[in-house]
């Protein structure tokens, strides 16, 4: 594909995953795309054939924008504890209140509405967030095998409780734009992961 065909797509799917964000996927047509990125119908079809496919390129990028705001400065954090408090951080303070997208967090928005219309894409968002949760969770073992977890913690069940608690904030912040319930949980989350120290 020439460079300005790489551009081009690229445009599309910025453009769309605002739009989805905002519309949701069934509220979108395909003449709101081609407004936003003046493309004529066979133009856009020349990059995406169906609206499907170009609802798939939005969430790998909606993913990458995520993973550089969510994972900034995660590497340098040594503590496996410290890395999960920080990653939290991130994502509540920077991703989820961070106005990114415009309708507030693509993933919680897109799968709420796709669940029951459609089990592919809503598969791909439920993957997504246990990927999440694998993530944590490696982190969690390897604060086990650092001598630095107390014995008996439910590593995969504290995975989970920390995305679900982060998902949870995400829907209140959504609603209200408080961003009262982000930071609640944040600390909160912050203070359950101190307790979980050996």
């Amino acid at each position: 594909m020439r460079k300005d065909g790489r551009e081009t797509r690229q445009n599309v799917i910025e453009k769309s995953l605002q739009i989805f964000s905002v519309k949701g996927y069934y509220n979108t047509s395909i003449s709101d795309i081609m407004a936003a990125t003046g493309l004529t119908k066979g133009g856009l079809y020349a990059h995406f054939d169906s609206k499907e496919a170009l609802w798939y390129a939005a969430y790998e990028r909606a993913v990458e924008i995520w993973r550089g705001i969510v994972f900034k400065g995660v590497r340098k954090v040594s503590d496996p504890l410290d890395r999960i408090a920080r990653t939290i951080g991130n994502d509540l303070r920077d991703y989820c209140c961070g106005e990114v997208f415009e309708g507030g967090c693509f993933f919680f928005n897109s799968l709420v509405e796709l669940s029951g219309q459609s089990p592919e894409m809503s598969g791909r968002i439920v993957e997504g967030f246990m990927q999440f949760s694998d993530l944590l969770a490696s982190w969690l073992e390897e604060a086990k095998s650092e001598g630095k977890l107390k014995p008996g913690v439910r590593i995969k069940e504290v995975a989970d409780f920390i995305v679900t608690s982060i998902n949870g904030a995400a829907a209140l912040y959504v609603a209200t734009r408080n961003n009262r319930f982000p930071r609640a949980i944040e600390r909160q989350l912050g203070a359950y992961i101190q307790t979980l120290r050996a």
